[in-house]
């Protein structure tokens, strides 16, 4: 497939996150398919059957009002084995990010980088100082717990914030090793453990705390369900603390904050538990595959991960914005350049793990790619090194630049 010039590639250049699959689509033109290798989203479920059995009620989903937010919580409780009171649900992980640090983050908050930019945006954007701790990609971006909490006593840091696994390197830390830091920190404010993309884990049989949160004082534990369950566009969330966290978050969201779609999946699934395991499954084998066939490309450098999705870094005279641009412009393929993440420059790009026949096109394009680069480096004179069009090379870009003039406070 090929795109050419269909498609507004300045789309791709607008705020720290993502442009949608909805907005390049409507750029593209009917009938365009986007191979959609940026947002973190579970490929095999729902089921089509699942799909189906929406599709039968859209009407009456559509049609009448949900049920209370408290409503809905319990019932994804009776789902999870949670208590209602431990639990509080929202329209995304994103809107209970947003009430955490408008509720919770008083005054500091400590996050290593790179990861999921809310935790760092949100609290910025509201005056806070954020005590930002670099991971290394000499260590493989992997976060030493007990160096972190010495960083956060240093800085006097009041709330502390870990993804498990990370995002966009799929850094994963061992379930007891968390429960470490935790009552390491227990004179925190806060301790934020951000879950996810935890039901991606293969590494342990039961790699979440939030069994734990509940009975401890000072611990959040926060999950998505658009991520795990491949449904963004709903946009559910929830998260585990004690009950006087659970409260005083779950008391500032509106009562009607779920709509009827995230309620009906909620009830579905109890149902489907099986198909949803049966994913995971599916997933962590493609995971595997796929980061071998990446590993074929040439100077690429791929970084295990226990997310459902996978950090490589591009070889020397590749740019990771021009190949974001070729692969969708030529291939329709959509990937996540990470030039705009804090710890990151743009030769790093993230791949969501996909089926065997879409790695397969994602590869092709790549392998594509270098040889445009060849051709153009061969017909090119020196003359062209004045040209706007040129790579920019990761190596003459900040790794690490804010630009805002808030507070931020790097290791």
């Amino acid at each position: 497939m090929r795109h050419g010039s269909s498609i507004d590639l300045s789309l791709l250049r607008q705020g720290a996150h993502s442009a949608s699959i909805a907005t390049l689509q409507r750029n593209m033109g009917e009938g365009a398919r986007i191979v959609d290798f940026c947002i973190p989203c579970n490929p095999y479920f729902p089921t089509p059957e699942m799909f189906a059995e929406l599709s039968a009620n859209l009407e009456s989903i559509l049609k009448y009002y949900p049920s209370s937010a408290e409503t809905i919580t319990k019932q994804l409780c009776s789902a999870l084995g949670l208590h209602p009171q431990t639990v509080a649900m929202a329209n995304g992980s994103t809107e209970l990010i947003t009430w955490i640090d408008h509720l919770l983050i008083k005054e500091s908050v400590a996050i290593p980088i790179p990861t999921f930019g809310r935790w760092t945006d949100q609290p910025l954007e509201t005056g806070k100082r954020v005590d930002m701790y670099p991971l290394q990609e000499a260590d493989n971006y992997q976060l030493d717990l007990d160096d972190y909490a010495r960083f956060i006593r240093q800085r006097g840091s009041r709330v502390a914030v870990i993804c498990n696994p990370n995002n966009p390197d799929g850094g994963y830390i061992p379930r007891r090793e968390i429960l470490r830091f935790v009552d390491m920190l227990h004179d925190l404010d806060l301790v934020v453990i951000d879950e996810s993309f935890i039901d991606f884990v293969d590494q342990e049989r039961q790699p979440s705390v939030a069994a734990e949160a509940g009975i401890r004082t000072n611990m959040l534990v926060l999950k998505s369900l658009g991520k795990n369950f491949g449904l963004h566009g709903i946009r559910f969330g929830y998260m585990v603390a004690n009950p006087a966290l659970a409260t005083k978050i779950g008391g500032a969201l509106p009562k009607w904050n779920l709509n009827s779609l995230a309620e009906t999946v909620v009830h579905m699934i109890k149902d489907h538990e099986a198909e949803y395991r049966e994913s995971l499954r599916r997933l962590s084998r493609d995971r595997m595959r796929m980061a071998d066939e990446l590993t074929r490309v040439p100077g690429l450098t791929v970084w295990p991960s226990q997310g459902n999705f996978l950090l490589v870094k591009l070889g020397p005279g590749w740019d990771g914005v021009e190949l974001r641009n070729f692969l969708i412009s030529r291939y329709g393929i959509y990937v996540r350049e990470c030039g705009n993440k804090l710890g990151m420059t743009s030769q790093y790009l993230r791949f969501v793990v996909r089926p065997p026949e879409d790695v397969v096109r994602l590869v092709d394009g790549m392998h594509a790619y270098g040889r445009y680069l060849h051709s153009e480096g061969m017909m090119h004179v020196e003359s062209e090194i004045e040209s706007a069009d040129l790579i920019v090379h990761p190596a003459s870009r900040g790794a690490l630049t804010n630009g805002t003039g808030v507070h931020a406070v790097i290791r």
